[in-house]
C-alpha cells in the first residue's frame, strides 16, 4: 500500500472518518502527506493534553479562521473523541470572545451535528450514556 493510503487510514481510525480533502491531495500529491502525518498525530494523539481537548482547540482556531469546511472536520473530530455538549458550547464562548460573531457563525453547519439531540445529545433520552458517536453530557 502507498504511504499516504496508510497515513489516511490511521487518520480515519483516529479522527473517525477522512476529510474528503485528504483523499483528493493524497492522490494528487502524496508528498504532502509526510508533513501531514506530523501535524495529524500532534492534535489526534494524547500528549500532555488530552487529544480531544487538542481537537477542541483546533475547532477554536479554524472558527476563528472561518473555515466552515475546517470546523465541520474538527467538530466530526471532536465528537469522535467524546467531547460533550458543554465542552462544544465552551468552545464556542471561547471562539466569540476572541473571533466574534463571525468566527461562530463560522461553525452554523458544525452544530448542526449537534442540535436538536437528546438529554445526552445523542437522541436516545435517558439512561444511555453514549459510545457510538453520539454526543454524551456530563452528569
Amino acid at each position: 500500500m502507498m504511504e499516504h493510503k496508510k497515513i489516511i487510514e490511521k487518520i480515519d481510525s483516529k479522527m473517525g472518518f477522512t476529510p474528503e480533502i485528504l483523499n483528493m491531495m493524497g492522490d494528487m500529491n502524496p508528498e504532502l502527506f509526510a508533513h501531514y502525518k506530523k501535524c495529524e498525530e500532534g492534535i489526534q494523539e494524547d500528549g500532555a493534553l488530552p487529544a480531544k481537548v487538542k481537537v477542541l482547540m483546533g475547532l477554536a482556531v479554524v472558527a476563528s479562521q472561518r473555515c466552515e469546511s475546517c470546523c465541520e472536520s474538527q467538530m466530526r473530530s471532536a465528537l469522535h473523541h467524546g467531547a460533550t455538549m458543554e465542552e462544544i458550547m465552551e468552545t464556542m464562548n471561547v471562539v466569540f470572545i476572541t473571533s466574534g460573531a463571525p468566527g461562530v457563525a463560522a461553525c452554523r453547519k458544525a452544530l448542526k451535528m449537534i442540535e436538536g439531540k437528546g438529554e445526552h445529545g445523542c437522541g436516545h433520552g435517558s439512561g444511555h450514556g453514549g459510545g457510538h458517536g453520539c454526543v454524551p453530557r456530563k452528569r
